[in-house]
């Protein structure tokens, strides 16, 4: 459930709503930590009351001191020292009467009892001090304030009567900590022994951690919204900006979004955005290519179609042997041409799909031209007398960054190319050179007719063919692949006519490795 929960929510909302969930959790924890810290301070101070105590009851038995007032009194003038560190200790007989009070010790010896009666008229008398009686109340649990004599009183007849006994009380924004316990002696009680000390540092100490909690939740939540605001201004809303490129695409709106400001980034979001509109250009270009193409196909392809149609039902029609025979002839010749024309469609569609795959690498470039050269020159010089040479500058190596097989495949493009366009015995030469600036020249020259056209660019275009029927006929597509082929290596490609003889020169310029 949780997990689905996550799922429908934006990154934002969830990177919140984590949040939200750990700080929940975090404040579980400390509500219980606080919860636990008081008692455990306070645990550690009584069992300081809880050693005086005995200490105290230890002293009394020893010396056989009475619960009277008079006894009480040379009692604590005489061991003081166990009560330096404590703020008060007082003394009840077992009728739960004031009979001692160390806040008298600091006073003349005379003024005790009177001390003793402000004391008593301070903490036990209600009836006459109600105002000041309400300040020193006590809270044991429930809503009703009881006194330090009835705590006294209740604790005389509880269960837990002779066990000390601690509890808690703020007046005038002070933490005042009590323990008391009965005395003991010959297994008879005869009275009792309170300790009160200012626990302030408890409460302080609890305060401060409250303080630094609270202050550390809010550091954290403002912390927390910064970078919320950060994710989503810098990182989040970016990518839905690319979010709605991408459907913008996908569903081609001529309004697209606008993520100029994405491709300038220096940083991931950036590399992502130009990679993005980059591979977008590139299929919108191939789509292109792809309906272009696909529509020239259908265009070309009806042309010989039709000439099948008619050619069929003369054939159908005839029973001349020579009018037959050259109907055959026709279909055939077409049959021939859309073969072809599929055959190279094909092979454009299988480049496309292999060259993404294929990686460039470094390449001596003379090999592979000489290896071409090689396999045509056995196939042509025999057939047709048709001489292919290989000449260069004379430089040690061709380097460029490639394909291999593409490469070989450039070449013999051109050179079926120039071979289909020559007579036979005539010579077709390929030059290799390097120019001035280490760039890579290939010169492919033949003997044919030249060019007629005035824009020699023509030629690459697909299905473009304007040659003699004695020269063969070809689909239109291999100058088409050949440039394809070479803007792939960053190269480019060149037709013209020789100036020195009849025949067409191809130039190709690869970029040096």
């Amino acid at each position: 459930m949780f997990s689905n929960l996550l799922k429908n929510l934006s990154i934002l909302k969830k990177f919140l709503f984590i949040n939200f969930i750990f700080f929940t959790i975090i404040g579980l924890f400390t509500f219980v930590y606080i919860k636990n810290v008081q008692p455990n301070l306070i645990k550690k101070k009584s069992s300081n009351h809880i050693e005086v105590i005995k200490n105290t009851i230890d002293n009394l038995t020893r010396l056989d001191v009475k619960f009277v007032e008079e006894d009480i009194r040379r009692f604590l003038f005489s061991t003081r020292f166990l009560f330096q560190n404590l703020d008060r200790v007082i003394f009840f007989d077992n009728e739960l009467n004031l009979v001692g009070d160390t806040d008298t010790l600091d006073l003349d010896p005379r003024s005790f009892t009177t001390r003793l009666d402000t004391v008593e008229l301070e903490i036990l008398n209600e009836e006459k001090t109600k105002k000041i009686v309400e300040e020193k109340n006590i809270n044991i649990g429930n809503k009703n304030s009881i006194s330090l004599k009835d705590v006294l009183f209740n604790y005389a007849a509880s269960k837990n009567y002779g066990i000390p006994y601690t509890f808690t009380q703020e007046e005038f924004n002070k933490f005042k900590l009590t323990t008391i316990k009965n005395v003991m002696r010959n297994d008879k009680n005869i009275g009792y022994l309170a300790i009160t000390e200012n626990a302030n540092d408890i409460k302080a100490a609890i305060d401060e951690r409250k303080t630094f909690i609270i202050r550390t939740a809010i550091a954290v939540g403002i912390v927390i919204l910064i970078f919320s605001f950060v994710l989503n201004r810098y990182f989040l809303k970016p990518i839905k900006n690319l979010v709605s490129y991408t459907k913008t695409i996908k569903n081609k709106d001529l309004k697209k979004t606008n993520i100029d400001s994405l491709k300038i980034r220096n940083d991931e979001l950036g590399l992502l955005s130009n990679s993005l509109d980059d591979m977008t250009h590139e299929l919108q270009k191939r789509i292109s290519h792809a309906e272009n193409f696909s529509t020239d196909l259908v265009h070309e392809i009806r042309n010989p179609l039709a000439s099948l149609k008619s050619a069929s039902e003369i054939l159908h029609d005839t029973n001349d042997l020579d009018q037959r025979i050259k109907l055959i002839d026709i279909l055939s010749h077409d049959v021939q041409r859309i073969e072809r024309l599929i055959t190279d469609y094909s092979q454009i569609l299988k480049d496309e799909v292999a060259l993404s795959k294929e990686k460039i690498k470094k390449l001596n470039i003379e090999p592979i031209i000489k290896s071409v050269v090689d396999d045509y020159n056995n196939i042509y010089k025999l057939k047709r007398g048709i001489k292919i040479s290989y000449e260069n500058d004379g430089k040690n190596k061709y380097l460029i960054n490639g394909i291999e097989n593409r490469i070989e495949q450039i070449i013999a493009n051109l050179l079926d190319n120039a071979i289909s366009f020559s007579e036979d015995n005539k010579d077709v030469i390929v030059k290799v050179s390097k120019l001035k600036d280490d760039n890579i020249l290939i010169n492919i020259l033949d003997e044919g007719q030249g060019f007629k056209e005035k824009d020699t660019n023509k030629i690459f275009k697909r299905f473009y063919s304007n040659r003699p029927d004695k020269f063969g006929q070809h689909s239109g597509l291999g100058l088409n692949i050949v440039k394809n082929l070479v803007e792939l290596h960053n190269a480019t490609i060149r037709a013209s006519n020789r100036l020195d003889r009849k025949g067409a020169s191809m130039e190709i310029i690869f970029p040096k490795a």
